[in-house]
């Protein structure tokens, strides 16, 4: 960068000595020119510019042409004033016009020699005796209003300023004597702040004058960004170059840095624009969007590098009218209409190239005809009216009106006095400026005496570079500031030119705006605008872009992927028309059939030795409640209602307590009968009474009070769950009370557990007939299919769980319906030779026949009536079986363990299984009734 510098004032040399081989003609008549340019008249003016810097060695280097506008509208304006009869007859305006130097010496110097209206300035004293300055037209620097404010506040003449407002120059305590005729811009900072805001643009460079003002617009303009999110990615302070020396140049350019956003605001006086002009070449870079005020027209359309950097920015300048006639005027001026004017003369010289008719200075070329300031279209910007000339329109104008009022109040007091003087003193202006209201030629309201500016308009204009160098504005939007932040911004976005580089708007932002779906988190220790974006998390939505907080959607809805926005849950239960449903339904139907078909086959075969040898009525029962089990499945198949809710749980909890209790009285009958191995014994009494088969009632009753508790205190009732699965709402039971499920489940367990352990002790029993070890396995599968569900259950949502729990009634359900019953139908329906006593005996006789030692093992079947026990009994004497026992003990003891076992078989449907045991008729006692009968009952 400190090459580019050297580079650049290397190339900026000549500015600094001389602009032009113009300028060394100019500078040997420069010596002859009068200070100022004036113009005799009954009432005198004093207008203040600034059209050039001047170095320390005072001879000119920086022309900012664009504000002679203020001089050829200050013409055109007195020129109108004097031609209107009535504004102020017989009464002309002259004026005196200054340059305005950076030395305070110079400006107080001027002042006082406008005041004293000679050349040569004498305090408190006029040189002419017509002479009668009223009023004093100042510039656009507050810096140079505040420097002749005092001076004038002494002589108590009026000070009408048409540059930007500046709120150190409305303090009527400082400044009793002065007027601004530009309104209040603090609306100005809302209208910026509002096209940030359209764009987007959250991310922008701010540079200002290093002065109060700009102090203050920033303060203003922070307050009203932090409002709004918008960051600032770099501050700059501009400072003011009154005398424009390299040295000076080059401290203020190696402190600038370049910001990293598209948007840069800039603000400030035309002293501290200057080095704006001066970074265009080197230092700013293109591609950048400038926001500023009117006021920067003083200096940018001077230079043509600075317009290519300008290019795409924005301006916003006070809405104004087209002053009638203007355009006409500068069309037809020329300098030689104003000879005393010099700087007329070198205006047209520098830009035509030509000499001007009646030029002291020398001759270049003659000019055309033609010649005027619109036929070269390059510097047609002094054809455009700023706000400053609009506002020094105005203020000349309000001098003129208030001259008009005092003359008409003083021709009405008809005061000798004020006959023999028609020139009124400055200080007699003061009450009609701070009342004047009047409307302007162009129809627009002027008042002096208002407070603030709330009702401004502001005009949005966008800066074009054509390639010829042509820099002009083009008006692009409004804003009116007495309407809400974004309703009062108007604005066409189609005419726009934006900077190079950038064919749609650009983007002035530190991070990517997150998108609907995602949220923003603020990065530590940088400011808000830099963020990072979040994924919303599961449930919850964000529909608008950069949302700091996402929000949750409803329960009867869910986000979509992109989670932009919630939508409506299907609501779903574990319907018959899905396969699933289906798969069940039908499985449920299946089993429940295939139930009823085994217990037909035992109805039908009810007689037979394997059907009455399996306790008959037991297996009734226990196939009726495996029909209801799987029957009951179907109430957890559809669309769930207040009735299947209850009936789901009881139906459940009451129909498999009825299926293990039969099991379990089952399972203790064979225990039993197993030990009831002698006459007298207590087991003997509690098979012959039956008291097996009251374990079903007591258990059942049991289960129908935790069932009764369960609905009393807390029912089940149809409940949604809308979290289990994206997108769907589930129609499901609730439990209601989740303790009284798992008690009735627990017990159901309890009531397993204990016919599995029966059924275990006594699974070696033989097996002929006896169904110990059917019913061993059929516990273990029940056991196991809900010790298998608990986790499944807990694990599964949705359709799932209901289907596990189905699956789990449907499983255990077949689990004791095949284990215990298939090994039956196989026999009944396969091999029916084995479903008979005498079968049972043929087997049991090849056994005996054949072995070296009595092998004793019986097993009573129900089936056996005491006919067919009285044969088998003298089967087994004839054959002699027996017969060493009987040599020893005597047949009497052996008719007394048949007389047992009659006692037993007339109980009804009892089965008594036994062990084998070797028949040792050398301990008689130890032949019992099972040793008596294991022939007949098979090994």
């Amino acid at each position: 960068m400190s090459f580019s510098l050297s580079l650049f004032f290397l190339i900026l040399q000549p500015l600094f000595t001389s602009s032009s081989s113009m300028d060394d003609a100019f500078s040997m008549c420069w010596k002859y020119q009068r200070p100022n340019i004036q113009k005799e008249g009954d009432l005198v003016l004093g207008l203040f510019f600034q059209l050039y810097y001047a170095t320390q060695e005072s001879s000119m280097n920086w022309w900012l042409w664009k504000k002679y506008q203020h001089v050829l509208v200050f013409y055109f304006t007195i020129k109108e004033i004097n031609m209107d009869p009535y504004l102020l007859p017989n009464l002309t305006l002259g004026f005196q016009l200054y340059n305005v130097y950076s030395s305070e010496h110079k400006t107080l110097r001027d002042t006082l020699r406008w005041l004293s209206g000679g050349d040569v300035f004498l305090p408190n004293y006029v040189c002419k005796s017509k002479y009668s300055p009223v009023a004093a037209i100042t510039g656009t620097s507050p810096t140079f209003s505040a420097e002749i404010g005092a001076l004038l506040q002494l002589y108590r003449t009026p000070q009408v300023t048409y540059g930007p407002f500046d709120p150190m120059l409305s303090d009527k305590e400082q400044f009793p004597s002065l007027y601004q005729m530009a309104l209040d811009d603090s609306t100005l900072i809302n209208a910026m702040v509002s096209l940030l805001l359209h764009f987007g643009w959250t991310w922008v460079a701010i540079f200002i004058s290093d002065d109060l003002k700009g102090e203050q617009f920033l303060q203003a303009l922070n307050v009203e960004m932090v409002k709004k999110d918008i960051c600032v990615a770099l501050t700059e302070r501009l400072p003011a170059l009154k005398k424009a020396d390299r040295t000076s140049v080059f401290s203020a350019l190696s402190r600038l840095s370049i910001p990293p956003a598209n948007v840069h605001i800039l603000y400030g006086e035309a002293e501290s624009l200057i080095i704006v002009d001066l970074m265009a070449s080197f230092v700013l870079p293109i591609g950048k969007v400038w926001i500023m005020a009117d006021k920067w027209d003083i200096t940018v359309l001077e230079m043509h590098q600075i317009l290519h950097s300008f290019h795409g920015s924005f301006s916003f300048s006070q809405h104004k009218r087209e002053i009638p006639g203007f355009q006409n005027f500068l069309k037809s001026v020329t300098p030689s209409q104003y000879p005393d004017d010099f700087f007329f003369s070198k205006y047209w010289t520098s830009h035509f190239n030509c000499s001007p008719t009646g030029s002291s200075c020398g001759k270049i070329g003659e000019c055309g005809p033609n010649t005027s300031l619109e036929t070269v279209a390059e510097y047609n910007d002094i054809m455009m009216l700023s706000d400053s000339s609009y506002f020094l329109y105005n203020g000349v104008y309000a001098v003129a009106h208030v001259l008009h009022e005092v003359l008409v109040e003083r021709i009405a007091e008809g005061s000798p006095e004020d006959a023999e003087q028609p020139r009124p003193p400055p200080w007699q202006l003061h009450p009609c400026l701070k009342k004047l209201q009047f409307t302007n030629s162009a129809g627009q309201l002027i008042s002096l005496h208002k407070k603030g500016n709330h009702g401004a308009t502001y005009d949005i204009q966008n800066a074009v570079n054509f390639p010829a160098g042509l820099g002009l504005l083009v008006k692009v939007g409004e804003f009116a500031s007495g309407s809400p932040l974004h309703q009062g911004l108007v604005i066409n976005e189609e005419i726009i030119e934006w900077p190079i580089g950038f064919t749609q708007t650009p983007h002035s932002v530190c991070s990517q705006s997150c998108g609907p779906g995602f949220r923003r988190i603020p990065q530590e220790g940088r400011p808000v605008c830099c963020f990072t974006c979040v994924l919303c998390p599961e449930g919850h939505i964000s529909n608008k872009t950069d949302a700091e907080q996402c929000t949750q959607c409803p329960l009867h809805e869910f986000p979509n992927t992109e989670r932009s926005r919630c939508l409506p849950k299907v609501v779903a239960f574990l319907a018959y028309e899905e396969p699933l449903g289906t798969a069940l339904a039908c499985a449920a139907l299946g089993f429940t059939a295939l139930t009823a078909g085994v217990l037909g086959i035992f109805v039908k075969h009810r007689d037979s030795a394997i059907v009455k040898a399996n306790n008959r009525a037991l297996s009734y029962i226990l196939l009726i409640s495996l029909t209801f089990c799987f029957f009951c499945s179907l109430l957890f198949i559809g669309h769930p209602n207040m009735a299947t809710c209850i009936l789901q749980q009881i139906t459940f909890g009451v129909g498999f307590t009825v299926a293990v209790s039969t099991v379990l009285a089952k399972t203790v009958t064979v225990v039993l009968a197993f030990k009831a191995t002698g006459p007298g014994r207590r087991m003997r009494q509690l098979l012959v009474s039956g008291a097996p088969n009251f374990i079903i009632p007591i258990c059942s009753l049991i289960q129908v009070m935790l069932c009764a508790i369960w609905l009393g205190t807390s029912p089940p009732f149809i409940d949604t769950d809308a979290h289990s699965e994206h997108g769907h709402i589930f129609i499901v039971c609730n439990k209601g009370s989740v303790t009284a499920f798992y008690c009735v489940l627990g017990y159901l367990g309890s009531l397993a557990l204990g016919s599995f352990t029966m059924a275990f002790l006594a699974r070696n029993l033989p097996d002929t007939f006896n169904e110990a070890k059917f019913l061993t396995f059929s516990t273990l599968l029940f056991c196991s299919v809900w010790v298998t569900f608990l986790p499944v259950y807990h694990s599964s949502k949705g359709k799932a769980m209901v289907a596990v729990e189905v699956f789990s009634i449907l499983a255990s359900s077949a689990g004791l319906l095949g284990c215990i019953f298939a090994p039956k139908c196989y026999v009944i329906l396969i091999r029916p030779e084995k479903n008979s006593l005498k079968g049972q005996w043929t087997v049991a006789k090849s056994k005996l026949l054949g072995s070296q030692q009595l092998r004793a093992a019986v097993v009573l079947r129900a089936l056996l009536d005491h006919d067919e026990i009285m044969v088998g009994i003298e089967k087994l004497r004839h054959k002699h079986v027996f017969a060493k026992c009987s040599h020893q003990d005597g047949g009497d003891s052996l008719s007394a363990h048949f007389a047992q076992a009659q006692d037993i078989w007339q109980q009804g449907d009892a089965i008594v299984p036994t062990q084998t045991t070797p028949a040792s008729c050398s301990s008689p006692e130890q032949l019992s009734l099972k040793a008596a009968l294991s022939m007949y009952g098979g090994a």
